[in-house]
This record gives structure tokens, C-alpha cells and sequence, in this order.
């Protein structure tokens, strides 16, 4: 680009954890052209986190359901995006729809991954050597970076989310939250299937163990991991609060960042753990760590996972009906790993 850009448009993912991640590309935006603007559009749930990221001017909401083509409301949008005089649109999800709104907004250039018949609708096509890049933030960050600078990276920046003390003790008081002992903070879910959630008994055990210390298991989630939170504290005992759906993404994110210590499925709340600079155990189970793992500053996160052949199969639920992947990583493994991290 000959020319430094003075405003961009980022289409964002749409899973809370591929958004964490692309505050990498964000902060490599930044680092080759501190001035410019960077705006991101993506679905509203998501907000709370860029609002976060210091690097975004703005989030701009697309108010279209997931799988949704609604050609008119896109084109509806990308003419009111025109007045903002983008001139450069980075489009991070490799679907057709996704490349509609730029072009709609007459964005010059607009650069994304070959796929899915969107030759046109982007004019600056970069093809993905998926060996070459193994992991979806090292996807998100290429398209920030000129070809010869990109097939040479070997580093990129950590996603790194700001968090509010006030709001903190805000949403504390208001939840009846004890914020005077350590917290070990509990995330059972995984929203993409059962194949990725460790055991709740798994996550219990956890909670009883570090209780004898003193501490306290807060559990997190959203509306639909309830059923799991309550699991978790039934087993748990005192001193197990379910938070699951009792707050919001900006609460829960303000929250996680007092907790001493974390222990989570390979999720959206993973990546957030990990943006907060939280202690970390990420439990593996059908996913592979190679492909999204949680982007700690060293030494903040350990990865557990069994490794075993029929792993990582990529499924919501167990082929093979067995999830010996999660069942057979015991909680003193887990244990052992965070006492690592704490220590």
C-alpha cells in the first residue's frame, strides 16, 4: 500500500474467542500505522469486548442472524458505512456474505482469503497456506501485514483486554460476592459441543481442592451453561457460587480479571482468561491446541490434554461414544498444572 490508510473497516468474526484473538491483528494494525482508525463490525454480543480493546475506535453492530444472507439489509448497511470514507476494509471470516457490506460501502480495497466466489467482491485476495499457518490468530494477523513481512513473522503480539476495577466491585456487590479470599474462577461450558466440555464432577474436585486452602469457585457462563454451572456447585459444595447467567460479558470479564486463578474448557472464556492475564489451565478435549490456543503472556497458561490417537477428531460429541479425551484427564493433573502456575 503506497499510501499509508487513514481509516479501516475490520469484519469481525462472530464466536467470542475468534474476536479475542483478532485483537492481535489489531495491535499489528496499530504498530505499522499508528494512526490509523480502526473500526470493527461484528455481532452486537461481541461489543463488549472491542469497547475493551484500545486499539478499535468503535464497534459497529451488524444486526443480521447467524447464516442470514438478508442481501437487503447488508446493502442498507453498506451504504450508511459510506459516509465514513473507509479506505480499507479487512475482512476476517472467510464467507461469501461477509465480503457483501465492504463492497457495498465502495471500500477501494478490500482484502480477505480466496473462497466461496468472492472474487470481486474483494480485489485483494491473499490465498491461506493453512500449513504454514496452523492457527487461526496467525490467519487474522497476515492480512494486517505486506506478503513479505507475513511469510516471515514468527511472533505476534497477545491479545491484552482492559478491565474495570469499579465495575468490578460493582457487579460484586450487587451478585453478593465475596472479594476478600482467593477465587478460582470455573468455566464448564464450551458452547460448540459436548465433545469440548471436561467433566463437571472434574471441574468439582478441582473446586473441593482448593477449598481446603481457603479458597472460593466462582462459575462462569451463559444462560445456556447454567445447567452445567449448578452441576459443578451441587458437587462442589460451600463456597461454589454459579454466576452463569447472572452476568453480563463485561461483568464476567471484570470479575475473571480479580480471580486468582483460572481453570476452563477450550472456549470463548478461555481466550478471555487468557486476555486477562489470569493464571490459566485450558482443558483439551476434541480441539486442537495448535489450531486456537489459548494467547497467554509466558507463563500464565498451561494446556492439559490426553493427546490420545483418536484426538483432535473436531467433533461437537464423541464418535466413538467413550470421551476417554476428557474423562481420562484426572483433576490432579489439573491441579498440578495450575499449582505450577501459582506457585
Amino acid at each position: 500500500m503506497a499510501v499509508a490508510p487513514r481509516q479501516c473497516l475490520v469484519v469481525g468474526p462472530a464466536w467470542v474467542g475468534d474476536m479475542i484473538m483478532a485483537q492481535s491483528l489489531f495491535k499489528v494494525l496499530r504498530a505499522r500505522y499508528p494512526e490509523l482508525i480502526i473500526d470493527v463490525l461484528a455481532p452486537a454480543w461481541t461489543a463488549p469486548l472491542i469497547d475493551r480493546m484500545p486499539e478499535v475506535r468503535r464497534a459497529i453492530p451488524q444486526p443480521l442472524g447467524h447464516g442470514r444472507l438478508a442481501l437487503a439489509e447488508r446493502y442498507r448497511l453498506g451504504r450508511r458505512l459510506r459516509t465514513d470514507a473507509y479506505d480499507w476494509a479487512l475482512v476476517l471470516p472467510n464467507s461469501f456474505k461477509s465480503a457483501l457490506i465492504p463492497w457495498f460501502a465502495g471500500i477501494p480495497r478490500r482484502t480477505g482469503f480466496r473462497g466461496e466466489f468472492r472474487y470481486g467482491l474483494l480485489n485483494d485476495l491473499h490465498t491461506l497456506d493453512k500449513r504454514a499457518l496452523p492457527r487461526t490468530v496467525q490467519r487474522f494477523a497476515v492480512l494486517g501485514l505486506p506478503p513479505k513481512v507475513a511469510a516471515a513473522f514468527q511472533s505476534l503480539p497477545v491479545p491484552v483486554l482492559r478491565a474495570d476495577a469499579v465495575a468490578a466491585a460493582e457487579a460484586a456487590d450487587r451478585l453478593g460476592l465475596d472479594t476478600h479470599r482467593p477465587v478460582l474462577a470455573l468455566c464448564p461450558g464450551a458452547e460448540y459441543g459436548p465433545a469440548k466440555r471436561w467433566p463437571t464432577e472434574y471441574f468439582a474436585a478441582v473446586a473441593r481442592h482448593y477449598r481446603t486452602q481457603g479458597w472460593q469457585s466462582w462459575v462462569f457462563g451463559s444462560e445456556r451453561d447454567a445447567s452445567l454451572a449448578e452441576a459443578v456447585c451441587r458437587d462442589a459444595g460451600p463456597d461454589c457460587i454459579n454466576l452463569a447467567g447472572r452476568t453480563t460479558l463485561t461483568e464476567a470479564a471484570d470479575l475473571m480479571a480479580t480471580c486468582t486463578a483460572v481453570v476452563s474448557n477450550d472456549s470463548g472464556l478461555m481466550h478471555l482468561a487468557a486476555a486477562l492475564g489470569r493464571p490459566l489451565v485450558a482443558v483439551y478435549g476434541s480441539s486442537d491446541p495448535g489450531f486456537t490456543p489459548p494467547l497467554a503472556a509466558p507463563g500464565r497458561a498451561r494446556i492439559e490434554r490426553l493427546g490420545l490417537d483418536c484426538s483432535p477428531c473436531f467433533a461437537r460429541e464423541c464418535p466413538l461414544g467413550h470421551l476417554e479425551c476428557l474423562r481420562g484427564l484426572h483433576p490432579e493433573r489439573v491441579v498440578r498444572a495450575l499449582d505450577a502456575l501459582i506457585v
